[in-house]
């Protein structure tokens, strides 16, 4: 059996430049990810596609998604057989803006290309992961970057190994098509600035939060929460919503809120991690 995590991956601030005529969106984007995520599991005396964990029920019955995409267009593109049970872990909410299919995608990638001897730098696995999704190139890397175009275009900064996060969703599931949807089409200025990575999350914004409150209301809330916090550096809403995250001073501050956010809010999903 092999195996492969699939970290979960947050928009420290996210910019929508335009709507380009192709009809994607040019981006913007601070990508980090943290420690934990879903987990991807391959037997090779096995066959088929199936889904376990706490989020796993959301996806049963789904006898095509963006990883067994994945693994097909790994195999056409490198015309190798892939053949394999695939086992996915979900423990990450899905539709809440922290990547969860994208990350998943770039495992299974990434486990195959190890598997056949296929090196991360082949621009045959880079162009595999850039037609699943806008996202799958950030996280077939896992690396903090700078995403443009439609967020596949990146540019490699310093991260911030260690730092405390803290992931929170209100329950709720958001779509990202609405949520662009609403967006009010104007350009608030670009994200490059000088500084430490969460200097520049600071100096951006995620302009998807306001039309995401118009779809899930109970964004705000969260949001909300996290700011009263002690200790609570950077709040905001990942990607199209509806995950909010905390950057926290210290550990312990990180772990105090988490505590009470389960004595609090019983009904929401949190997740305390470290940027990796």
């Amino acid at each position: 059996m092999l195996t492969e995590p699939a970290p979960a991956k947050l928009n420290l601030a996210l910019h929508v430049r335009r709507r380009r005529d192709d009809g994607y969106h040019e981006l913007e984007t601070l990508f980090a990810f943290v420690r934990d995520g879903d987990v991807v599991r391959l037997e090779l005396d096995g066959e088929g596609f199936a889904v376990e964990g706490p989020f796993g029920a959301a996806l049963a019955g789904e006898g095509d998604n963006l990883v067994t995409r994945a693994r097909a267009a790994f195999g056409a593109a490198f015309g190798v057989e892939t053949p394999g049970r695939i086992t996915l872990d979900k423990r990450l909410p899905v539709a809440s803006g922290l990547g969860g299919g994208s990350a998943d995608a770039a495992a299974i990638l990434r486990l195959l290309a190890r598997r056949t001897g296929v090196p991360l730098e082949d621009a045959r696995l880079f162009a595999v992961a850039d037609a699943l999704g806008s996202d799958v190139p950030a996280c077939l890397y896992g690396r903090t970057a700078i995403g443009t175009g439609r967020g596949e275009q990146l540019e490699w900064i310093d991260g911030a190994p260690g730092v405390p996060v803290l992931l929170v969703n209100p329950g709720v599931a958001v779509s990202t098509g609405p949520v662009f949807a609403a967006w009010d089409r104007i350009d608030r200025g670009p994200i490059l600035v000088e500084g430490d990575l969460i200097a520049r999350a600071k100096a951006g914004r995620n302009d998807l939060y306001p039309p995401a409150l118009t779809v899930a209301p109970a964004i705000a809330d969260a949001v909300a929460w996290l700011e009263r916090q002690s200790g609570a550096d950077l709040c905001r809403m990942s990607g199209s919503g509806a995950t909010c995250f905390a950057i926290f001073a210290d550990t312990t501050a990180c772990t105090i809120a988490a505590e009470r956010l389960r004595v609090e809010q019983p009904d929401w999903w949190c997740l305390k991690t470290v940027l990796s």
